[in-house]
């Protein structure tokens, strides 16, 4: 698969996700559905989240970089990008429950932060 073939595929499943969420927020009441909507919400909001940033960081790396090291970098902008969206999912988590202050929002990024550590040091 080639680096514009990949790019393609990230497009369509991001927009795909999108029509899913907007579907979720529009048509999904979270009162009557319980925690079903609002699994529905957090997970499409969640592949939604990682495709955009996936396509951002991607945007990023062949702007600064060549293309081929772009390339070569896929794996560790999917692997960021998912990772984001896991942050911004646990922002609103923590929203929904009213337990967000700044200081449990940056242990949540310290714990990203980690998880992103770790997955550098293996490599």
């Amino acid at each position: 698969m080639t680096f514009r073939d990949y790019i393609w595929g990230i497009w369509l499943v991001t927009l795909l996700s999108l029509v899913a969420f907007v579907f979720v927020v529009r048509f999904v009441d979270p009162d009557s559905t319980g925690i079903a909507g609002k699994l529905l919400f957090y997970l499409s909001l969640f592949f939604v989240g990682s495709g955009i940033f996936n396509l951002v960081l991607l945007r990023l790396r062949k702007g600064t970089l060549n293309a081929e090291t772009a390339s070569s970098n896929i794996g560790l902008s999917f692997r960021q990008g998912m990772l984001l969206a896991l942050f911004m999912i646990g922002l609103l988590v923590l929203q929904s429950f009213r337990v967000l202050v700044w200081w449990d929002g940056l242990l949540l990024f310290g714990g990203i932060f980690l998880i992103e550590l770790y997955f550098v040091s293996k490599e």
